[in-house]
């Protein structure tokens, strides 16, 4: 019997794991796909646009041409007057003027966009230029940034549990160390000596012997014996089977006997899951300052990475770029090189994003906390005090 529940434990638990992974693994394979579906329509509307040349490009061609011939023929020219000439011309050009649609627009550099998009960093260096791009932009924006937060939220609380757990767990071990430190042999062993003795006091109620039970039923002496027996054997079988018999839920009878209610119960577990989504956030409580420090040496891992796929990066500017990019600022002043790269370092930034936005989160809990004293305070001293008067 023991080698044949083996297995069924086995896809229980299987089973168990399977239902509880489910929401999750939902969430983030809808935002890939999202990202891969985007990236496809990208691709194909922008980088398939007609490149036409505006009045506008020509007349900025005349005009540096006139500039390179003006400094060609006057090299002792001011080199001051020369710079603002050259300042002025290239603020009036426009950055799609020198940019191939084909290789700016390719499906890693669609899905690039597509996740600055939805991300909400915005780096600026890519954007839609033909009509129709950008009002997809905006249809696609409307539903990505929602299903990004949802991710966030989802993948948070799995953050979140760890964090707290791990914080709990630290506390606990804090705590063992100090008691130890401040136990001392006397005391220790009194201690020891009160468990036991309180350990000792513990009376543990065994069942009762057949005999117990037969001495205890004195009115079935009274009755006749035939009918004695029967009575005590049915006893008997009764208190041999609740010994025996393992405690099961009746509703788990029912799901063994009928598989559509098995359905049905795991159906309603996974719709509790999402129901649970944000929970552990708002449970969460450790402090800010840890928040910070992970913050921290996370960044500080990417940026001592980013610069071996990024050559124009250092150690500062990967770092600065990382902050930029995890709160979703976004300036576009530091600009990737190989966005290929950049989709490989997807996972990171959805981790990070969400680490920045727990401590948002606590730091939005504790300027809260903050306030309310603030607010209490306030009123506690514009309270016009009570006079008591002599009667």
């Amino acid at each position: 019997m023991a080698t044949a529940s083996q297995p069924l434990r086995g896809k229980t638990t299987c089973k168990k794991i399977f239902w509880a992974v489910f929401p999750h693994a939902c969430f983030i394979l809808s935002l890939v796909i999202y990202a891969f579906l985007g990236a496809l329509m990208f691709s194909h509307i922008e980088g398939n646009r007609e490149v036409t040349l505006s009045e506008e490009y020509r007349t900025f061609l005349q005009n540096l041409t006139c500039l390179a011939r003006r400094l060609s023929d006057n090299v002792t020219e001011n080199e001051k007057m020369f710079k603002n000439d050259i300042h002025e011309l290239f603020s009036t050009a426009d950055p799609v003027w020198f940019i191939n649609p084909e290789d700016r627009w390719s499906f890693f550099g669609s899905l690039f966009f597509c996740c600055t998009v939805f991300t909400t960093v915005g780096y600026g260096n890519t954007y839609p230029v033909t009509r129709t791009g950008k009002y997809l932009c905006m249809l696609y924006a409307l539903f990505g940034i929602p299903l990004m937060f949802l991710v966030l939220t989802d993948t948070g609380d799995i953050l979140a549990t760890v964090l707290s757990k791990s914080y709990n767990e630290f506390r606990k071990l804090q705590s063992k160390i100090q008691a130890s430190k401040l136990c001392s042999g006397s005391t220790c062993s009194k201690r020891n000596e009160l468990k036991s003795r309180a350990q000792s006091k513990i009376v543990i109620n065994e069942p009762l012997t057949i005999m117990e039970v037969l001495r205890s039923q004195s009115g079935m002496k009274r009755r006749p014996v035939k009918y004695r027996n029967v009575e005590l054997f049915e006893m008997l079988i009764a208190r041999e089977n609740e010994n025996t018999r393992p405690v099961r839920n009746k509703s788990m009878e029912r799901w063994s006997s009928c598989p559509e209610l098995a359905r049905g119960k795991a159906v309603s577990r996974v719709i509790e899951n999402f129901d649970k989504i944000g929970k552990e956030l708002e449970k969460l409580d450790v402090p800010i300052v840890l928040m910070v420090l992970v913050i921290f040496v996370y960044i500080s891992c990417a940026a001592a990475i980013l610069p071996n796929w990024e050559r124009n990066m250092d150690f500062q500017e990967a770092f600065y770029f990382c902050f930029i990019t995890l709160t979703t600022i976004g300036f576009g002043d530091t600009k990737l090189e190989h966005p290929k790269f950049f989709l490989f370092f997807s996972l990171y930034i959805i981790i990070g994003m969400e680490i920045v936005f727990i401590a948002f989160k606590l730091g939005q809990d504790r300027l809260i906390v903050l306030y309310k004293k603030v607010i209490s305070f306030c009123a506690e001293k514009k309270m016009p005090s009570k006079k008591i008067y002599p009667k």
